[in-house]
């Protein structure tokens, strides 16, 4: 693709990248056959392809961007399926996250979207205002009414009881049984500390069954994945300076490898290293940090599952979080662990598309991430599972709400096929 960016913008270190993505894409259109908003609408500036192009324009300043530009990057789920499929190696989400914020500078949202926004980044990165929200959420739907229209998802979604906290994942050092093979950190992430404890107790369980110390740091905070992926840059960065601070003082005494349990947050986590390329202060610590995090099917793949006939076999359906399988390439070792462990595992029809969570997406897009919803439902429905497992927390919330099997986490049945309890849900 031929580009016309002004020599004044190439001068910034992510319009430079940016131009050398655009340079790659060949107009081919292959993208736009898995990308998820393609397949609901028909409409090319909702594909891969048609964004490309309305980037381009940003860059090029020949276009003025608009609140429709803003429209189609907002439906955008960054779900990455599109450069799973791209024969280029067109690196999208690049200049997806070059885009946002600069759309943001370039274009006032309307009051009501502003307002949800600053209320999510301000709420979602932080456990004890999520829990306390949460907690309010039944007064504000006996009123819901009176509320903002776009506030009413949030109320809809919100679940009417909420889980004890954690009772294992706690703060601290949890000891190997028996002889330690591996010392770990685990990332417990900020709404999975609400919405799942139970996903980073199983864990911790599984973890040191198998031979791992794990390491919950008592200072951890969010990592800005979630705030970072909707385009804010000034908490999102200061989220993930603290987080590489962290880590980087467990990795000096010694670690070997930085667990995460909410492949959401790895996507990001693994582009750490990137963000931070261009800043003296943290280009280091954050490759540091990137080489040693891993999904914890890979780590539990590797420590083995060892005696694994403690749960019955049942048929179980392997739903492929997006940044799991798009974003960071891991889709065999759950696969294999869960049959490893005894259960029959079948495949998800249309697998590769999304189920509509996508971080904040179906908050902020909720028409669209409801239609997702409910395609992902009908084809894990036409497996007949008895059991839906995921590795990320906010496709567990997403399918849960629809579909009529429990759904959860794979290291919640990996514990319980090793000698952990039965998932309560089941």
């Amino acid at each position: 693709m031929r580009t016309a960016i002004p020599p004044h913008l190439l001068q910034d270190p992510e319009v430079e990248a940016s131009e050398k993505v655009l340079r790659a894409c060949v107009h081919c259109g292959f993208c736009n056959a898995t990308c998820p908003t393609y397949l609901l609408t028909g409409n090319e500036l909702e594909g891969p392809r048609g964004r490309i192009y309305l980037i381009k324009n940003i860059l090029e300043e020949d276009v003025p961007p608009t609140r429709q530009t803003v429209e189609h990057i907002d439906n955008c789920l960054g779900c990455l399926a599109c450069e799973t499929t791209c024969p280029s190696g067109v690196d999208y989400s690049l200049l997806l996250e070059t885009a946002r914020p600069r759309l943001d500078q370039l274009v006032k949202r309307p009051l009501m979207d502003r307002l949800l926004r600053a209320l999510l980044t301000r709420m979602l990165p932080y456990p004890g205002r999520t829990r306390l929200a949460l907690k309010m959420s039944g007064v504000g739907r006996a009123f819901s009414f009176l509320m903002p229209r776009v506030m009413r998802p949030l109320l809809a979604m919100a679940p009417k009881r909420l889980p004890r906290p954690a009772a294992v994942a706690r703060p601290g050092v949890v000891p190997a049984e028996g002889t330690r093979r591996l010392r770990v950190a685990l990332l417990t992430g900020c709404v999975q500390q609400v919405l799942g404890p139970q996903i980073n107790d199983a864990t911790v369980r599984l973890l040191t069954r198998l031979g791992a110390e794990v390491v919950i740091p008592p200072d951890m905070g969010c990592c800005g994945a979630l705030t970072f992926h909707m385009g804010e840059r000034k908490r999102s960065l200061k989220l993930m300076q603290h987080t590489i601070e962290i880590w980087h003082r467990e990795l000096e005494a010694g670690l070997d490898a930085i667990v995460l349990n909410t492949s959401g947050c790895g996507t990001a986590i693994k582009e750490y290293d990137h963000i931070f390329r261009h800043d003296p202060q943290w280009a280091d610590k954050a490759k540091a940090v990137v080489e040693r995090v891993r999904d914890v099917s890979e780590v539990v793949a590797q420590l083995g599952l060892g005696e694994a006939n403690h749960a019955p076999v049942l048929k179980v359906a392997y739903h492929d979080a997006c940044s799991l399988q798009h974003g960071q390439h891991v889709t065999d070792p759950p696969r294999q662990l869960l049959q490893a462990a005894g259960f029959e595992v079948v495949e998800v029809p249309e697998g590769h598309i999304c189920c509509g969570s996508a971080g904040t997406y179906n908050m902020l897009r909720p028409d669209l991430a409801q239609q997702l919803q409910a395609r992902k439902v009908e084809h894990i429905a036409s497996v007949a599972p008895q059991i839906v497992a995921a590795g990320n927390i906010g496709c567990m919330e997403q399918i849960a709400a629809r579909a009529e099997v429990p759904v959860v986490h794979t290291v919640e049945l990996l514990d319980w096929a090793t000698g952990g309890p039965r998932p309560a849900v089941i």
